[in-house]
């Protein structure tokens, strides 16, 4: 899925990236609601940069440690071509931090991300370029490993154990989406993620097996089931807390975030949120308001 084309205006945003990170650029990866609409100029683009080493990433020393001290950092990029505007944020992850948060983390922040349909924009060498497909296949099995268990003993179909993944690593972040929106993304891809279960499924005989209609199995007893319900909720609550922390970091590397937020939720919600003066000179502590003020009114979930 990685390698399929997309249209040539994303190159424009991915020639910016590469200008900027020079040597230190492992890879640039395009996700998100962009790459599903296959238009540059629908919204704000969604990468993630991987590079190699975040000291040679960044000039300035709090960058370097802002990012290993809890990945990614966020930026804002804009680039023009003739009289097009494209827009983009993007992510900053070390090579090493991708292949452990896709394996290894126990919250699905990245391996939740890149289970999802991606593209490999870029890549420094065919080495690079393995390592990076072996990190979305990690992420692919984690998400389902991860996931399945929940479901406790039945029959499903891919469809049924992707929506209910997704739902659960949406939960596991502060989101503005709609609860419909899990099912809504497995529909759109549903292709991808038949077939993704299938290659997943010698990793994962001990939680799943594949019956003669299409369906699948799912092994876990009432004990293995309640033990992934916990970790799920464990995770609920971690996300949340990693959600404040990142999104209070935010507001010192991604340039006017106040106006993106606001700009986000009203497009997933419809909720308008206003731009006072006080929010814009002291977006951490007035943003902290606003986000209790959202998560009382359940448009933040």
């Amino acid at each position: 899925m990685s390698s399929r084309a997309v249209p040539t205006d994303f190159s424009i945003l991915v020639d910016e990236l590469i200008a900027r990170f020079g040597v230190s650029l492992d890879a640039v990866i395009l996700y998100g609601s962009c790459l599903r609409s296959q238009d540059a100029a629908d919204g704000v683009v969604d990468f993630y940069v991987v590079v190699d080493d975040y000291s040679r990433a960044y000039p300035e020393h709090l960058l370097r440690h802002l990012n290993a001290w809890l990945a990614p950092n966020v930026f804002y990029l804009e680039a023009s071509d003739q009289e097009k505007k494209f827009r983009a944020k993007y992510a900053v992850v070390s090579m090493a931090d991708f292949e452990q948060g896709t394996r290894d983390w126990f919250h699905p922040y990245l391996w939740a991300r890149f289970a999802q349909p991606t593209r490999l924009m870029h890549v420094r060498d065919d080495a690079t370029r393995h390592r990076i497909h072996h990190a979305l296949a990690h992420a692919v099995v984690t998400f389902l490993g991860s996931s399945i268990p929940s479901l406790g003993s039945c029959t499903v179909t891919a469809e049924e154990i992707w929506t209910k993944g997704l739902s659960l690593t949406y939960g596991a972040e502060l989101r503005t989406e709609r609860e419909t929106r899990a099912h809504q993304l497995t529909q759109l891809n549903l292709e991808d993620y038949t077939r993704l279960t299938a290659q997943a499924l010698p990793m994962l005989m001990e939680k799943m097996e594949a019956m003669q209609d299409g369906t699948y199995r799912c092994l876990a007893d009432e004990a293995e089931q309640q033990r992934s319900l916990r970790n799920w909720r464990l995770r609920r609550w971690q996300g949340r807390v990693l959600s404040v922390l990142r999104l209070t970091k935010a507001a010192f590397t991604f340039r006017d975030c106040v106006s993106y937020a606001a700009w986000k939720i009203e497009r997933h919600t419809g909720v308008h949120v206003e731009i006072t003066p006080m929010l814009r000179r002291h977006p951490v502590l007035w943003g902290y308001k606003i986000l209790w003020q959202l998560l009382r009114k359940g448009v933040l979930r």
